[in-house]
């Protein structure tokens, strides 16, 4: 090669070498400080589009488990309150069942009346029970019920099939086709309790009163009607739906005339005696079977509780509450008049009242720990696809370290080489000077 002294293309080349060996030793110095192998576009710009959009995905799926969480901690401190209701009223039914027996005098019922009051304010404290200033079961956090509300359904399958609205009570017989032993002599007694005030009327069964003369005879008929035709559905609820008998069978269903809670059937008691004040054990019995199939409400809004569990939109779990205030488990009327036990007859149609009203804090339960359930298991399939996506951003995007410590050790041994074999370059040209002398 030619001596020059104008173009020292020998320590041009080595130079660019080293300016290669100092830019990768950089970049592997990048990636080991920050634990990442794409710390900028540069680096990988596809790589760095996919891992950011993962590591939103992540945010997400973190945001979404403690959204889970704290809805499953909201429903348990509704379930709490919903939980004392039911203790309270497992004590109110003993309370009742006390109060029916005649061993009781009226002062002693009266007594009795004052633990009943006190324990349904009780309820309705319960219903107050607030999670985050919001409170849970006073029904503000109901679903959509359009007007006119709801009205109640209560539902017997324990009558023949065959059973006809026109069917006499003398005729009528239980589901495997026996007779109820029902007399013309007979009375029949309806009992029932709307807006916390109950009411009873009696009639002679005689010979040609039918089923659907009932509660015209003995009532005024003015509050219940029964519901036609005589088959396996059993009203409408709040969505407007038409509810069927959940066994399918054709039922008997007793329906309220008005619609909303003060309009509502709490409890109702068919009961039959023959002509000495008997009761027909085989009669009481099967019109004892009457359980709450539609519940009445009054119109609202829809304030059910949205749990939003999904890093897309609408990918939530939604749940009403309904109402667990005294006034709405017919417990109490509009005007604060609780149920009474002031007498045997009250206290009788007041254990069906609560046995409603049990019914319906059961049933608001059973949805609080569902929901409680279903959004633990959310939880858990949560954490396992924020572990996964995690596994796959760190895939793309976290380094290396003993591949880039092993690179970086590579490149500064060929940096300091390269260093040198400038320096070589450099005196290579100087040796000019000696032909110059």
């Amino acid at each position: 090669m030619a001596m020059v002294v104008k173009n020292n293309l020998q320590a041009k080349n080595t130079l660019n070498q080293l300016e290669k060996n100092e830019k990768a030793k950089g970049k592997n110095l990048k990636s080991l400080a920050s634990g990442m192998k794409i710390n900028s576009a540069g680096d990988d710009a596809s790589g760095l589009s996919i891992s950011e959009r993962m590591e939103v995905q992540i945010r997400g799926l973190d945001q979404d488990n403690d959204n889970a969480q704290t809805g499953a901690n909201m429903l348990k401190t509704a379930e709490g309150a919903v939980s004392s209701t039911v203790d309270i009223l497992r004590t109110l039914k003993e309370k009742a069942i006390n109060a029916a027996n005649d061993t009781n005098t009226d002062a002693d019922r009266a007594t009795i009346q004052k633990e009943f009051d006190q324990a349904i304010d009780q309820i309705d404290e319960n219903a107050n029970m607030t999670y985050n200033g919001q409170t849970l079961v006073d029904g503000s956090k109901e679903h959509a019920v359009p007007q006119p509300g709801t009205r109640t359904s209560m539902t017997n399958e324990s009558l023949s099939p065959t059973t006809k609205f026109s069917t006499r009570l003398t005729e009528l017989k239980d589901g495997d086709g026996n007779s109820l032993q029902i007399d013309s002599t007979d009375t029949i007694t309806v009992s029932y309790v709307m807006n916390g005030k109950t009411y009873t009327g009696s009639a002679k069964v005689g010979t040609n009163m039918r089923l659907s003369q009932i509660f015209a005879n003995t009532t005024g008929g003015s509050d219940l009607t029964l519901r036609s035709p005589l088959d396996d559905t059993v009203g409408e609820n709040e969505f407007g739906e038409t509810v069927k008998n959940p066994s399918g069978k054709v039922a008997l269903t007793v329906m309220s005339q008005h619609y909303g809670v003060e309009g509502q059937i709490s409890g109702l008691t068919i009961s039959f005696q023959d002509k000495y004040g008997h009761a027909k054990r085989r009669a009481n019995a099967l019109f004892d079977n009457f359980s709450e199939t539609v519940r009445a409400k009054d119109p609202s809004d829809d304030n059910a509780l949205t749990f939003q569990v999904g890093t897309k939109a609408n990918q939530s779990v939604k749940l009403g509450l309904s109402d667990m205030r005294a006034t709405a488990l017919g417990l109490r009327s509009s005007d604060g008049t609780t149920v009474s036990v002031s007498s045997q007859a009250d206290a009788n149609a007041a254990i069906n009242v609560i046995d409603t009203a049990l019914k319906r804090a059961l049933d608001q339960q059973t949805d609080l720990g569902s929901v409680q359930s279903r959004l633990g298991y959310t939880s858990a399939n949560i954490i396992t696809a924020s572990e996964n996506t995690q596994s796959a951003e760190s895939t793309i995007r976290d380094a290396n370290m003993a591949q880039e410590m092993t690179a970086y050790t590579k490149n500064n041994v060929l940096s300091q080489a390269a260093q040198s074999m400038l320096a070589q370059a450099n005196q290579n040209s100087s040796s000019v000077l000696s032909l110059l002398q």
